[in-house]
């Protein structure tokens, strides 16, 4: 039997560009016509990008979608095509996965089992399918599957029962921490239930809060690594079926996990504001770790042309701050203004005078700044239409360390899933790479300096102890009572988990920002923010 030669198309789609998508598929296919090989996969949902959300409610999104699908089985020339999509049959809607070829009949499976859980809810829009589908490409019989079909029993044994030698995932599986573990985990689970080697095709792109990382990858029948695309790229790599399994193949080495956050974070950046037509973006700069780190992955996902940091020293400001702002700037080449709030902060210190009369100064006056800095900001987006992108990391968005209308305001947060010790390290990391953000940055205590003197840990338990205990109870859900048998105090849990509940209403007017662990505060974080739950102590 002649080997067979199968593309894995690791494409960028983007939810809703229909004649765009059905463009990358065809170019992925002349590619890889033209490198030899005699099948190519597209990740799941390729047609239409991933996830559609809402868009899936609509008939005529499914309809175009047809109408796509039509035109990319007329152009499809020399090669097969195993392509994602959505399908709609009567009243019925479908995760789907079609086998094209030229001129013959399209055959199409039904995706089994629809994710209801983290970032998923497709059990809001498409029907389960219950059939198997094997088709013979080159004479050697692959079943195919999709997503989660192989992350449970089931899907992969019918279509091993139909005859399958080999099984085809197509997949949009987002990025978080340690994710491609699981993943081999998983695969190695279905190759021991069905004897054969699996091929698994996945997405690259952000969308929106999410970010898909490719990493595409092939084991054989022994469980072995035969092909590992690289990760938050697009690819189109190639792996051979012969001798009854898959031959090894380009197999791209593992990244420290800085290296791969980094990346999935200026991907995120990169397609948030390439996808939504933003020309720029502004970072409003404090001297302080978060906003040098933000501004390191815009200029490094955008070009430092198309980046503009602005810093806004109040009186408070230290001069290391000013210095650290500028040297950052000067070293990654934005472009960086100077607009001091003194005057502003005077003139509502004026205004709010006689109101405030009697009164202590106290975390008002500390806002204040927040957001003349929050308007100023957004004051530069409206009048140039750059994107202002937020500074605010995880462990301050968890106990509302962060200002509504000020430091909060922007459209896009950057290192909003990045804990702070996290944020440490990916400084690090980017240094490793080209030292720019200067060591008085790393060095110094964290400061929101609204006050003299004021540090962070004025209000907050260090941030070992601080992340840990919010990982815990809002990534595992722990009780606090859980926590305190770890190690840590009942004092600190409680003030935190106090912090992290009272600050659910900030968290719903926050910006949209990037997941990059295993439960965000986004799609797969649901709390009221009215309740009286007590939590078990």
């Amino acid at each position: 039997m002649t080997p067979l030669v199968i593309a894995v198309a690791q494409i960028n789609c983007v939810v809703g560009d229909l004649a765009g998508n059905a463009d990358r598929i065809l170019e992925a296919a002349a590619k890889a016509r033209a490198a030899g090989a005699h099948l190519v996969v597209t990740p799941e949902l390729a047609l239409s990008g991933y996830p559609p959300e809402d868009l899936l409610l609509r008939s005529d999104f499914y309809r175009a979608c047809e109408r796509e699908m039509a035109r990319i089985a007329r152009s499809l020339d020399g090669i097969a095509l195993i392509v994602g999509h959505p399908l709609e049959e009567g009243d019925q809607h479908f995760n789907a996965a079609s086998l094209v070829r030229p001129g013959e009949p399209i055959i199409s499976y039904r995706k089994h089992r629809l994710p209801n859980y983290e970032v998923f809810d497709e059990e809001r829009y498409f029907d389960c399918g219950a059939k198997p589908c094997v088709v013979t490409v080159a004479g050697v019989r692959i079943g195919i599957n999709i997503c989660a079909d192989v992350w449970e029993e089931g899907a992969a044994d019918a279509a091993r029962r139909e005859g399958a030698e080999l099984l085809v995932a197509l997949n949009a599986s987002p990025y978080h921490i340690d994710k491609q573990a699981t993943r081999y985990e998983v695969l190695r689970s279905r190759i021991e239930d069905t004897g054969i080697p699996v091929i698994y095709a996945n997405l690259v792109g952000g969308q929106d809060e999410l970010v898909f990382d490719g990493a595409s990858f092939a084991l054989d029948r022994s469980g072995e690594l035969v092909l590992q695309s690289r990760s938050f790229v697009e690819a189109i790599d190639r792996v051979t079926y012969a001798d009854g399994d898959l031959q090894p193949g380009n197999i791209a080495a593992p990244e420290p996990i800085e290296a791969e956050i980094y990346a999935a974070l200026r991907l995120g950046v990169a397609d948030y504001l390439g996808k939504n037509g933003f020309p720029g973006a502004i970072v409003g700069l404090s001297g302080g770790i978060d906003s040098a780190l933000t501004l390191c992955v815009a200029a490094d996902a955008l070009g430092a042309n198309r980046v503009h940091a602005v810093m806004m020293p109040s009186p408070y400001t230290s001069r290391m701050s000013l210095e650290d702002a500028r040297a950052l700037a000067q070293a990654l080449g934005v472009a960086y203004d100077e607009i001091p709030i003194r005057p502003a902060m005077d003139a509502f210190a004026s205004m709010l005078a006689r109101r405030f009369a009697g009164r202590e100064a106290d975390a008002t006056e500390e806002n204040i700044q927040a957001r003349i800095r929050g308007m100023i900001l957004m004051a530069i987006s409206n009048k140039e239409g750059s994107i202002v992108l937020t500074t605010g990391n995880k462990s301050e968005m968890a106990v509302g360390y962060a200002t509504l209308y000020g430091d909060m305001a922007g459209g896009f947060a950057v290192i909003k899933d990045i804990f702070k010790t996290m944020v440490y390290r990916l400084a690090r990391y980017r240094n490793g790479v080209a030292p720019v953000i200067p060591e008085s940055t790393l060095a110094r205590p964290p400061t929101a300096e609204l006050k003299p003197g004021q540090t962070d840990q004025d209000t907050l338990p260090p941030y070992e102890v601080l992340d840990a205990i919010i990982e815990a109870y809002m990534e595992r859900d722990e009780s606090p009572r859980e926590i305190v048998a770890r190690g840590y105090t009942a004092t600190d849990v409680r003030r935190v988990v106090t912090m992290l509940k009272r600050s659910e209403y900030k968290r719903r007017q926050a910006p949209v920002g990037i997941r990059v662990t295993r439960r965000g505060f986004g799609k797969d974080w649901r709390y009221p923010i009215t309740s009286r739950y007590a939590d078990e102590w």
